[in-house]
């Protein structure tokens, strides 16, 4: 291990390499570059996993991926899936309240 780290961009130009190598699919972009608690980072990337007509309902995912201070791949997996005309907004997301459901919980 070195005495100095990689640096947020570097991070960001390693993240497809390692994951085209682990999925076999290229990423469309990175979505996200933060620090970890031990000098790592964590990068997200957004995969086209299936393509469709019409391009709206490809089905896509996020990828995130954890580098060591060197830039070596520690962890990788897929976080999320869903289709390209889905908003990934707080909107979109469903909120989780207590309800009167079986198992007590429900969207909002």
């Amino acid at each position: 291990m070195s005495n100095s780290s990689i640096v947020a961009r570097e991070a960001a130009r390693l993240a497809p390499k390692y994951i085209t190598e682990m999925t076999g699919r290229h990423p469309e972009r990175i979505t996200a570059v933060e620090p970890d608690d031990e000098g790592g980072w964590i990068v997200e990337a957004e995969v086209v996993e299936q393509r469709r007509i019409p391009s709206s309902a490809d089905m896509l995912a996020l990828y995130e991926i954890e580098l060591d201070l060197d830039g070596a791949l520690l962890r990788y997996g897929r976080t999320r899936r869903y289709m390209r005309g889905e908003a990934l907004s707080p909107e979109a997301e469903t909120e989780q309240t207590l309800n009167g459901d079986a198992n007590g919980y429900g969207p909002k």
